[in-house]
């Protein structure tokens, strides 16, 4: 029998709005009515959940994602892939695309093989909305913390490969648009429908430009990885990040810890870019939700050690940041209480956003009739309090 449930009480999020007093009915796993004040007769029989004033906000989206509670998507398990998910899934996360990292292609195709499985487990899981790959073909320059040994030339026939390994489940590739064979190769994507990022990448802005015009869309990580203005001679070019400013296709993602993306500069970014065009996003490695102390960047097998402190992973020496820690609650609460961003703006940059980037707003992003049921109930704080997904509570 369908489950039913009436939220009541709700400061509800609708698009930019606070809706105080508001309800909402499900019905299985789908929303049946929202509404403000007393709810209709119709929905008397249900199951009530008073939320006594709490915030219930759309489920969050997290698009690059690469592990958490200790597992990394790509450790070759499944029982990794269900942990890592389930990590997040705790703190708002309602869909979630695992993300991988410049590896060899039998542990890439293994990982498609072991997300074949997870996509047949519902029970206690967020939405897997299709994989993102970040990597190979990125510039050897910018690799950050992925394996520099793995990095591949891009070309069409690899990503044809890749593709067709990956059965339909890749929505998303992180690449470097300025390499040789990388616009041919983007050229390709796009006629499969993959949303091109720019990511690992030493292009300036007329490289960004020429990868406008082959699709790409999106910058993967904004700021990291990536070249800010220069001076070459006399001139000053400018970069990658300027152009994430200055053209308006362009729709960025940010990592908004508050580490690396200090509050100063979300302030920014805020300021300078339509809010329509920013997503939030994790990208968080295993040890999102650990607590401080040493932990492992990357899978069991090509991974580096690390320190967990200070609400970031840091390379042992200290040197540099060796990955987020975030989870996708984090990300609101420091838009809110230290980029000033009113709360329901800001979780629409976690929810409406993606879902739309993504094509996928017909079905949740955001709190209306005949979507899925997904929600997160939280206080004043943004602390979590509840997270139901497809209808059915999972915290």
């Amino acid at each position: 029998m369908d489950k039913k449930l009436l939220f009541t009480d709700a400061s509800l999020l609708q698009g930019d709005r606070v809706l105080p007093d508001g309800y909402v009915a499900i019905r299985g796993e789908t929303i049946a009515a929202v509404g403000q004040g007393p709810a209709p007769e119709a929905y008397h029989n249900f199951e009530r959940v008073d939320l006594a004033g709490a915030y219930l906000s759309p489920g969050f989206i997290d698009a690059h994602c690469h592990g958490g509670g200790g597992a990394d998507f790509m450790d070759g398990t499944l029982e990794a892939i269900l942990t890592a998910a389930r990590a997040h899934m705790r703190h708002g996360t309602t869909s979630i695309a695992p993300t991988t990292v410049t590896c060899p292609d039998a542990e890439l195709f293994r990982f498609f093989d072991l997300y074949d499985q997870a996509l047949a487990i519902r029970d206690a899981m967020p939405n897997l909305m299709g994989i993102h790959l970040e990597g190979p073909v990125i510039a050897l320059s910018q690799a950050g913390a992925q394996p520099p040994e793995y990095i591949r030339a891009p070309s069409a026939g690899y990503a044809r490969e890749v593709m067709e390994k990956g059965r339909g489940h890749i929505i998303r590739w992180s690449l470097a648009p300025e390499l040789p064979g990388a616009l041919e190769m983007a050229d390709f994507l796009q006629s499969q429908g993959i949303l091109l990022s720019i990511a690992h990448t030493e292009a300036m802005y007329p490289d960004v430009l020429r990868a406008l015009d082959h699709g790409f869309t999106h910058m993967t990580h904004f700021y990291s990885s990536m070249p800010l203005l220069q001076r070459v001679h006399a001139q000053r070019v400018l970069g990658a990040v300027e152009a994430g400013y200055l053209l308006d296709e362009m729709h960025l993602e940010l990592i908004a810890d508050g580490k690396h993306l200090p509050p100063e500069l979300l302030r920014l970014i805020l300021k300078c870019k339509a809010h329509d065009h920013l997503s939030l996003i994790t990208d968080s490695m295993r040890g999102a939700t650990l607590p401080e102390g040493p932990s492992w960047l990357g899978s069991k097998d090509h991974g580096i050690p690390v320190i967990l402190e200070d609400g970031v992973a840091k390379l042992l020496d200290h040197s540099a940041f060796a990955g987020s820690i975030a989870t996708t609650d984090r990300l609101v609460r420091v838009m809110v209480q230290q980029a000033g961003m009113p709360v329901a703006e800001a979780v629409q940059l976690i929810t409406e956003n993606p879902a739309k980037l993504y094509g996928l707003f017909e079905k949740v992003g955001s709190i209306a009739p005949g979507k899925q049921a997904d929600l997160v109930v939280f206080d004043q704080d943004i602390r979590i309090q509840q997270v139901y997904v497809r209808g059915t509570r999972v915290q």
